[in-house]
């Protein structure tokens, strides 16, 4: 009996593909939908903040995914998981002033900073 063969896998084409982006994707879908029960008073404010952030994630994935110099593919992938911080502090914030269920949000970006760090470091092992 021969040993199974690693299968070869197609490049990625698209950044929709990524794992890491579909689940960045989802997480700005949970924001969007949670903070949809925020105080008016928030619209201009944390609502506002918070969206931008979760967006800026996946946005800044796809916009590396097509970097050709792999650099030029971590920096940006930097810039997400430096939204994602920004993001978790907002949470934490939108908790502690008791203005939704972050729970569920909060599940999904802990899963998309880990897939970022996977990301990055097969990156930077391509390097070498």
């Amino acid at each position: 009996m021969e040993p199974d063969k690693p299968t070869a896998r197609r490049p990625t084409r698209t950044f929709r593909e990524l794992l890491v982006w579909q689940r960045a994707h989802e997480f700005v879908l949970q924001i969007y939908k949670c903070t949809a029960t925020f105080p008016k008073n928030e619209s201009y404010g944390l609502v506002s903040q918070m969206r931008r952030a979760a967006v800026s994630i996946p946005a800044n994935i796809a916009v590396g995914f097509k970097k050709r110099s792999k650099l030029d593919k971590r920096r940006y992938l930097n810039i997400a998981q430096g939204s994602a911080e920004e993001s978790r502090y907002y949470l934490i914030l939108a908790s502690d002033l008791h203005y939704g269920e972050v729970r569920e949000p909060s599940k999904t970006l802990e899963d998309v900073s880990r897939l970022l760090a996977l990301y990055d470091r097969a990156i930077r092992q391509s390097i070498r």
